[in-house]
């Protein structure tokens, strides 16, 4: 009698045959370990191959070199912020609730533990064309999203919503940053709450105009109070 061949074993250390997607999906992840932890420069695919499990030819199977890796990674987490404030632009109609929406959706970014955030906001590699259009192209994604609401909800010019967009959004970005580096001190719904007054106190000095033909709500006319002066005694 003749055994049975073997049914074939992985290699110590690789992971077993996955489909396409799954396996980008992998290497994604070892490789923003490894960008987020190192940095562009000092990152090396080796170490990517290795964290991922899986060969170097693998992995350049996958990504031509480590800028394609890298690019892929800023492309992910630039439409994922992208997306956040769409959807909290989206999600009410109440200006109030999109501000302090839009906000969070900042710190929820900053604040993920994969530090994901570091490839979008605190590139090492902000020189490279490459990297700098996609998140220049993510920052101006969001100001139009933005600006796009102020024009409809204020009648502004658009040249006037977006600059106030552009005030807003930058607002999130660098109080998002500033609070993670500083170690989060304030506690982040305090630091949110903190940012979207500061906003919205600014952005309710431009009223929500009245539909043409709708009724309004007529401005009531104040007229100042005269205080006489007092003599002193």
């Amino acid at each position: 009698m003749t055994a049975e061949p073997a049914a074939p074993q992985s290699r110590p250390g690789r992971t077993p045959r996955l489909p396409r997607s799954a396996r980008r999906f992998q290497l994604l992840g070892a490789a923003r370990e490894v960008f987020v932890a190192h940095g562009y420069h000092a990152a090396a695919m080796d170490e990517i191959a290795e964290r991922a499990g899986v060969s170097k030819p693998v992995l350049y199977q996958h990504f031509p070199g480590k800028l394609d890796l890298y690019l892929a990674l800023v492309d992910e987490h630039t439409e994922r912020l992208v997306s956040a404030v769409r959807a909290a632009l989206a999600s009410t109609t109440d200006n109030h609730v999109r501000v302090e929406r839009s906000v969070r959706a900042y710190f929820d970014f900053v604040n993920d533990p994969s530090g994901a955030h570091q490839l979008v906001l605190e590139s090492d590699l902000r020189s490279e064309p490459a990297v700098r259009q996609r998140v220049e192209d993510s920052f101006a994604q969001c100001v139009r999203a933005i600006a796009a609401t102020i024009v409809v909800d204020t009648g502004l010019t658009q040249d006037e919503a977006d600059l106030l967009a552009v005030g807003l959004v930058g607002q999130a970005e660098s109080g998002a940053r500033w609070w993670l580096q500083r170690g989060a001190t304030i506690p982040k719904e305090r630091a949110v709450e903190q940012l979207v007054e500061l906003a919205w106190r600014g952005i309710a000095g431009y009223p929500r105009q009245t539909p043409h033909g709708e009724a309004g709500e007529t401005p009531v006319e104040t007229t100042p109070v005269e205080v006489e002066a007092v003599e002193p005694a």
